[in-house]
């Protein structure tokens, strides 16, 4: 029994999101992923991986999947040369302390009123919701490409979801998402992976959800929708697979190190075989 991982799973279980939240903007135990912590370097990454494939963000329309309420990395990719950004959330409401801080740099971007801090909205849409619900009901404008950064591992409905943004891609769009295939409790990687569906879901499973999705499920989803797929390994750690391997479910296991050890994905996506469809 790996206590050491239990209890701090067992209390961030329980522990209202309210409080989750306050931490991770706080950066306080839970520490933000790259868009928060560095919106700068976040931007530049998308741009660097998507000129890898050939494609420029200039002029295009954007749709960042998950921006977890500050306006930062929309205002970081308008300035790289994107003409629009949607910015889409499902939970997350805007944070109005960290936006205010913004309108220095990207007055050109953002206004005040009413003391909030808000998008122009000729530079900036606000989807808020179920991307689901909100690609049947809304008119939502195509986007050319798709983002996002560590969301797809905390999906419920991966497979779902990405119909819904493929929904709102345009024909030509592209996708560029980066899946992080660890337990969040980073000293063990993957030990989420020991325990049956029942005890995961009752006992550990954090209040921001990890499916346990591997990177064949992933792979799977992408190419039902896109003819085009590149699915690229940015981390292995077979240390921490062998370590924890006698105690790994068998569904998670494939016999092959090179796909069960695998930590991190990037995951361009292009060529819908059915777009508009939903």
């Amino acid at each position: 029994m790996n206590l050491p991982y239990l209890v701090p799973r067992l209390v961030r279980h329980f522990l209202p999101e309210k409080i989750i939240r306050a931490f991770l903007l706080r950066g306080f135990i839970i520490h933000p992923g790259l868009e928060t912590r560095s919106p700068e370097e976040a931007a530049l990454r998308y741009q660097c991986d998507l000129q890898a494939v050939g494609v420029s963000m200039t002029g295009k329309h954007v749709l960042v999947f998950g921006y977890g309420g500050r306006f930062n990395l929309g205002c970081q990719l308008l300035e790289l040369g994107a003409a629009h950004i949607t910015l889409c959330e499902y939970a997350v409401k805007p944070d109005d302390a960290a936006n205010a801080g913004l309108m220095l740099e990207f007055e050109k971007y953002l206004f005040q009123g009413e003391g909030k801090t808000y998008p122009r909205p000729e530079w900036v849409t606000l989807l808020e919701g179920d991307i689901r619900e909100l690609a049947k009901k809304q008119e939502i404008r195509k986007a050319d490409i798709v983002l996002s950064t560590s969301v797809f591992e905390h999906l419920t409905d991966p497979g779902g979801i990405l119909e819904s943004l493929v929904f709102v891609t345009q024909p030509n769009g592209i996708h560029l998402h980066y899946v992080d295939l660890r337990d969040h409790f980073f000293k063990y990687p993957f030990e989420m992976l020991t325990y049956s569906l029942r005890t995961w879901k009752n006992w550990l499973n954090p209040t921001s959800n990890l499916n346990r999705w591997r990177r064949p499920a992933y792979e799977e989803i992408f190419h039902n929708l896109f003819n085009d797929v590149a699915i690229y390994v940015s981390e292995w750690d077979a240390t921490a697979w062998k370590k924890t391997y006698a105690r790994i479910l068998p569904e998670f296991i494939t016999g092959d190190m090179q796909i069960d050890s695998v930590a991190q994905i990037r995951v361009t996506a292009q060529g819908l075989k059915k777009p508009g469809a939903l």
